[in-house]
This record gives C-alpha cells, structure tokens and sequence, in this order.
C-alpha cells in the first residue's frame, strides 16, 4: 500500500497477542532461560546478557517473515532486531521516572497516532484466505473496533468488501487487511500507526482465535488498540514484570484490569475487557 504519511519507520513495528500463554519471543538471559514472569515479558538483566547474535538465535519469526518479541510485537528485519537489541541492553529495565492505563507508544516526532482525518477513515479488508472461518473474523473485527468507535467519535474502522478478493498489504484500497496465519506462536498480531507499508496488516491464526478461552472480540480489540498507537500496559513499571521498553507516554494512572494489559503480566483482568481507564485515555488523545 501506498500512503503518504509515513514520515519514519519506529522500532517496534507491529504487535500481537501470544497463543501459549502470551509468552512467545521475549529476551533470554544469558543462561538462556527467559525473563519476565513465567516466560513472559522481556526484562532484560544487565549482568550478562545475551549477545545479539544469541538473541537473534533464539527470537522467532512469523509466516510473513517478521521477528516477534516481547512476546507479541514484530520487527520487519534483522536490522530493526539489532536496533531494539540495543535499546533494550541499554534501557536496563523498567524506567523509573513515577508515573501514574492507556500508554501511547512513542516515535522520534512524540506520539504514534493517526490524525484526525485518519482516524476517521480506518478501512480495511478481511481475506477470503480464511474460508469458513471468515465470519467470525468479519464480526470479531467489527464488534471490536465498535468498542473503541464507541469512546472517540473520531475513530472509524471502515471494513471495505470489495477488497476482500485480494486482500493484503499490497492494496491500495484499504489501509491496511487482515489475514489468515499458520504460526501457532501467536493468536493475532498487529501495528502501530507510523509502521511500514509492508506492515500494516493483521495477522489472525483463526483456529487459535476461538479456542483460547478469550472472547474473539476482545482479542481482536486488543489488536485495535494497537492499530490505534497504544501499547501494552504491562510494560510500565507499577505492573513489576513483563518491562518492554521505555519508548512510550502514560496517559492515564496504571490500570492493572486494561484491555492492553496481558493477564498473566500481574494483570487484574483475565478476559481483555476494556476498562473505564481504557475508556478515559482513548479519549484524551482522540
């Protein structure tokens, strides 16, 4: 797809949501176990890490090619991996600067959002390529973007049918398309505003879509949210695990119960469901 505004490419291009305990991709130590709680999360220790090429090693990479960290959030190449490698060894840890749900991830010219007139024109197209299990993402995509249509006038996600024959990132009809995956690693993944052209897609596994025990909605607004700039909540320092990095900018107090924040991440929630502060940060920022 062909859009004009994509004044840079950020680091962290894409995210998703883990089918096996939303644990897949995180950074090892260097005794090779996984950081984080349960092998969630992706706390880098200071004393010995990893080497990058130990880190690209071990770091897996989707159907489309995509590295997947922190356990749900894809980089496009090996040079991007490099990047937030040494970001990560360089961040140390969860930042320490006392905030106080909703986080917006952050590029080189501050907040990853879309404008207003972008936000109202959200489209996109559900893959044909999911067969009998295309219904359930159509209503799943709709019911979820409803969720966050329903806190911010401005936002629209316009689901185009039209596009559904030839539905991926190569349309210029829609912004961005929602397609079937094999890879079990993850249930779903997806991108922030300013990622490339080649990413601006929604990789569903439709098999794991119902059978995690989540409702499809949620999972699928939790991927929304993401399409809109907001990042997990996990990765802020009240939560005490499953640290990301420092690249974002608290919009609400922490919300344990946020529809960003994984469960098992010290979350409060354990179905995804969209809280009174998801509601208030959408807010603010559209």
């Amino acid at each position: 797809m062909q859009h004009s505004r994509r004044p840079f490419q950020i680091t962290l291009a894409a995210a998703a949501v883990v089918a096996a305990g939303l644990g897949g991709g995180v950074l090892p130590t260097a005794s090779g176990a996984e950081g984080g709680a349960e092998g969630s999360g992706g706390t880098v220790k200071q004393e010995n890490p990893p080497s990058f090429e130990e880190f690209a090693a071990t770091t897996h990479r989707d159907d489309k090619g995509l590295y997947i960290v922190n356990g749900d959030e894809a980089l496009s190449d090996r040079a991007e991996l490099r990047r937030y490698y040494d970001r990560m060894i360089a961040d140390g840890g969860p930042a320490q600067d006392g905030s106080t749900s909703l986080v917006v991830n952050q590029g080189p010219s501050g907040d990853d959002l879309w404008t207003a007139a972008e936000a109202g024109n959200l489209s996109y197209c559900v893959s044909d390529a999911f067969g009998a299990d295309k219904a359930t993402v159509v209503d799943a995509m709709a019911s979820g973007a409803g969720i966050w249509e329903a806190e911010a006038s401005t936002i629209d996600f316009v689901h185009d049918p039209s596009a559904d024959a030839d539905c991926t990132t190569g349309n210029d009809d829609v912004l961005f398309s929602v397609e079937p995956t094999s890879d079990t690693s993850f249930i779903a993944r997806a991108f922030f505003p300013s990622s490339s052209d080649y990413e601006m897609n929604v990789l569903v596994n439709p098999d794991s879509l119902v059978s995690s025990g989540w409702d499809p909605v949620n999972i699928m607004a939790h991927e929304l949210g993401h399409t809109l700039g907001f990042r997990h909540e996990h990765t802020r320092p009240e939560s005490g695990t499953c640290f990301e990095d420092s690249n974002w900018r608290p919009l609400t107090p922490y919300d344990s119960a946020s529809i960003m924040h994984y469960p098992q991440c010290n979350g409060s929630s354990d179905d995804l469901t969209f809280s009174a502060l998801d509601a208030e940060g959408v807010k603010e920022v559209y």
